[in-house]
């Protein structure tokens, strides 16, 4: 499931971690990329272990915690520290799938990556190219959204990053494991909890709606791996 998920982060908040992005130092990209990845990887990115990396990061985790849309999606059990790149000068990102598994460094913590996000921080019209392609038995699907929004995707696509010929495109990527590890369930799940909400709106908590949302939990409870 591709999902675009809107104001993970307020305006002001975007402003405070571009004016954080702008005043540290970054490195080469190839450093969190794996062996094929790296053959196609040209940006820079936020130095994992620096302090900026892990505030601005926490900052990202905590607006999540309460995105009733994301919950609803992605299931979330554990999310990879978000990371941060950003593209300039022609810099591209060539056709890849992310890593089945990544470890969380200096952890014994290892997340399996079940969903890629990437959360925009630069407004589209600052820049020109950088759009993420994701390719899916629909297609390809072009992404570039507004400064704080958000895309959510499956980590098993493919996907690439299209070269900046103008302006310079800050973001977070990161990633997560799902308590449901298959899509097609995830999928059953988050329509079946809109359809729920949407019904409690029109004709509040009827005894359908507890039935239903009995079954919603029922089958998480038979679906998830904890």
């Amino acid at each position: 499931m591709l999902l675009k998920i809107p104001t993970i982060l307020s305006k002001n908040q975007v402003q405070q971690c571009r004016e954080r992005l702008y005043a540290t130092a970054w490195i080469d990209g190839d450093i969190t990329a794996g062996y094929q990845s790296s053959k196609t990887k040209n940006n820079l990115q936020l130095p994992e272990e620096s302090e900026a990396c892990r505030q601005l990061g926490d900052t990202i985790l905590e607006a999540l915690a309460i995105h009733d849309l994301f919950i609803s999606a992605a299931l979330p059990l554990k999310i990879f520290p978000p990371l941060f790149n950003c593209y300039q000068s022609g810099q591209a990102f060539g056709a890849h799938i992310d890593n089945a598994i990544r470890r969380v460094p200096r952890t014994p913590v290892k997340v399996r990556t079940d969903i890629s996000m990437t959360l925009f921080l630069t407004d589209p019209d600052k820049y020109d190219g950088g759009e993420l392609i994701i390719e899916d038995t629909y297609g390809s699907h072009k992404v570039k959204l507004a400064a704080g929004d958000m895309v959510l995707y499956p980590s098993t696509s493919l996907h690439h990053v299209t070269p900046v010929t103008r302006g310079h495109r800050l973001a977070s990527f990161f990633w997560l494991q799902s308590l449901v590890a298959s899509g097609e369930k995830r999928r059953l799940l988050f329509d079946m909890d809109r359809t729920i909400q949407s019904l409690r709106t029109h004709i509040g908590d009827s005894s359908e709606i507890i039935q239903l949302t009995g079954l919603y939990h029922n089958l998480l409870r038979h679906w998830s791996q904890t």
